[in-house]
């Protein structure tokens, strides 16, 4: 700033306007870039702050969903396990077959299971709520995260679904014809009626569609997944 102070004094006193115009409007247009470069500086540095942010919240949505298909694997051995057992106590039922009774007994105890999955997590409603969905510029990896989080509600709806058949039906009939000390059927003429066959078929019906679901929930976040590291690699 000394040296442009000295030079345009040196102009004045030469009383040369033509230069001096020429100083005046190269010192201001020196002044407008580096207004400008400061600028630009200002906005590359919130921009890499903002997409340091954006991929940190990638990176640990990617954990989390990631966990979470681990944990649906999981329920979805769970869940088709009983699964095959209940279609085998409707099978022995259907051909009243009362050879296998003892069979029957360890499978009838196991009606009260039930997989449950049970996530909690609103992941889209947080980043709405938070703002941090402001940052996040994939548009696919959004509406697949608000897609999963609608998977995750009509998961937790049918778990509530099959808790409360069992809780509320499938408990009390089973204790009411399967003595638990020994896996005893006491009630076999209970057993082989429509009644108990109808209330197998429709623990089956509940949890065919649970492995849907399930199943549903564990492709969209393999999607989900891809495109987060699609995105993580293109951004470097």
């Amino acid at each position: 700033m000394k040296l442009f102070r000295g030079v345009r004094q040196s102009l004045i006193k030469e009383k040369n306007l033509k230069r001096y115009l020429l100083y005046a409007v190269g010192e201001i247009l020196l002044v407008v870039i580096g207004i400008s470069l400061a600028f630009q500086l200002s906005n590359w540095d919130d921009n890499r702050i903002k997409k340091n942010a954006e991929n940190k919240y990638y990176e640990s949505t990617r954990t989390q969903i990631a966990d979470d298909s681990h944990i649906i694997l999981e329920q979805i051995h769970f869940n088709n396990r009983y699964l095959a057992e209940f279609k085998y106590i409707n099978e022995i039922i259907e051909n009243n077959d009362r050879r296998k009774m003892d069979t029957l007994g360890l499978l009838v105890r196991n009606l009260t299971q039930y997989s449950d999955f049970d996530r909690q997590g609103n992941i889209y409603e947080t980043m709405v709520n938070s703002g941090q969905i402001n940052l996040l510029q994939n548009d696919k990896i959004v509406n697949g995260i608000r897609e999963l989080e609608e998977m995750y509600i009509y998961i937790n709806r049918m778990e509530s679904i099959h808790y409360d058949a069992m809780m509320n039906y499938t408990g009390p009939v089973v204790a009411s014809v399967l003595k638990y000390s020994t896996l005893e059927i006491k009630k076999p003429d209970d057993v082989f009626t429509y009644e108990f066959q109808n209330l197998v078929i429709s623990l089956i019906q509940i949890m065919e569609e649970k492995d849907r679901t399930y199943n549903q929930a564990r492709n969209k976040i393999e999607h989900i997944l891809k495109s987060i590291d699609e995105e993580l690699d293109t951004k470097g």
